[in-house]
């Protein structure tokens, strides 16, 4: 039998999951994703890989899609209360999110539930459902402690989130639920929740965060440091090629399954990583494409075939360069100054300078202009 606690960082309440186990019955395996961005990322994939490993073991997936928690905003790991999506942007992500996860997930043996089904539940429902716990439960978590101790606010909405939570294991019967490490509180009070309902508590297992490609904070969409998984092969290549070195072990344990080799040179093991991961999400073919167009653009320095085109008008002779590059890249005009200053912008290959702020339209006409390093624009006057 496989180590399903393999790379696990709790596993609780000690010796009940390999209790459950030894039953020889087939486990009904949680977890619960929140849509409230469009895209799953790399960091995603750690969680839902250990699901994976439940599945080849002959256990049922539970996947829930939060579409109703959504609403609610999870606190775990904020300094702040979360912006809460539109329910628009909540429908269009848990359609997205459900056809992503099956690119790791078994479709035909993952039982798909929005948590909107049972939620939705009736005023004495809900008043029975607050009644399951204490203020002073919910504020132990350490997200809480922390704003408390700063004076932050903490809204009544985010105090419900567990306790929604908690349910969706009532109500799915869950015998085991995933999650991150920032999920550990969440986890455990449904496990009070399922008791109080007269159900037998589930055990977690919780599994380590993933770092962003800026190798510090978390990954996650609204830092700009995540790797998506339908991120085009090219973009999804060129990403993992700026994950730090001091991250990489960390890398290969997570997404890779297997210890980083320290006799192999930094570059050429995160060349491989980046091959690997782009062809598990777009095959091979298409992995060699974006690598070969990494060496290109990054190693040989030569621009791609195919760029794409921004016409621009110019006011007289002359072409204001921060209010381009803000129309051309859908940056601010700050920030394209700011790149000019540090010579983050090229034209046919010649970085700019913080002097370049305004060019005759000649010059600009049918020239290339680069945006850090992967983002390009062939210029043509209107």
């Amino acid at each position: 039998m496989p180590d399903l606690t393999r790379n696990a960082v709790d596993v609780l309440p000690e010796g009940r999951l390999e209790q459950q186990l030894a039953e020889g019955r087939s486990l009904r395996v949680k977890l619960g994703i929140d849509p409230t961005s469009a895209d799953i990322h790399l960091g995603h994939t750690v969680v839902l890989e250990k699901l994976r490993e439940f599945q080849a073991a002959g256990h049922t997936v539970v996947l829930i899609i939060g579409d109703f928690t959504a609403r609610v905003g999870d606190p775990s790991g904020r300094s702040a209360a979360r912006p809460l999506p539109s329910a628009e942007e909540i429908e269009a992500n848990a359609a997205t999110y459900q056809e992503q996860a099956f690119k790791v997930l078994d479709r035909e043996r993952t039982e798909v539930r929005r948590n909107s089904e049972w939620l939705r539940m009736e005023p004495e429902a809900l008043l029975g459902l607050l009644a399951r716990t204490t203020v002073a439960r919910l504020l132990e978590r350490d997200d809480f402690q922390r704003r408390l101790a700063a004076n932050q606010p903490i809204a009544a909405l985010e105090l419900l989130y567990p306790l929604l939570q908690g349910y969706d294991s009532v109500a799915i019967e869950s015998d085991v639920e995933l999650g991150g490490t920032d999920q550990k509180f969440n986890l455990l009070l449904a496990r009070e929740v399922q008791r109080a309902y007269g159900v037998e508590p589930q055990s977690i297992l919780t599994t380590p965060i993933l770092p962003g490609i800026d190798g510090v904070q978390k990954m996650s969409k609204s830092l700009g440091n995540y790797v998506g998984v339908t991120d085009a092969p090219e973009e999804m290549y060129g990403k993992l090629m700026r994950v730090p070195d001091e991250a990489m072990p960390t890398y290969y344990e997570l997404l890779l399954d297997e210890p980083l080799d320290p006799a192999v040179p930094p570059r050429d093991a995160k060349r491989a990583m980046a091959r690997a991961l782009a062809a598990r999400y777009h095959g091979d073919e298409a992995a060699a494409g974006a690598e070969e167009r990494f060496d290109a653009l990054h190693v040989r320095h030569e621009l791609p075939d195919e760029i794409e085109d921004f016409a621009f008008a110019p006011n007289g002779g002359a072409v204001h360069l921060p209010a381009l590059l803000a129309d051309a890249f859908g940056i601010s005009r700050s920030e394209a100054r700011r790149l000019l200053s540090q010579s983050g912008v090229k034209l046919d290959g010649e970085a700019l300078g913080e002097d370049a702020l305004d060019l005759p339209a000649e010059r600009l006409d049918g020239a290339v202009i680069q945006l850090g390093k992967r983002r390009l624009k062939r210029l043509r006057r209107r």
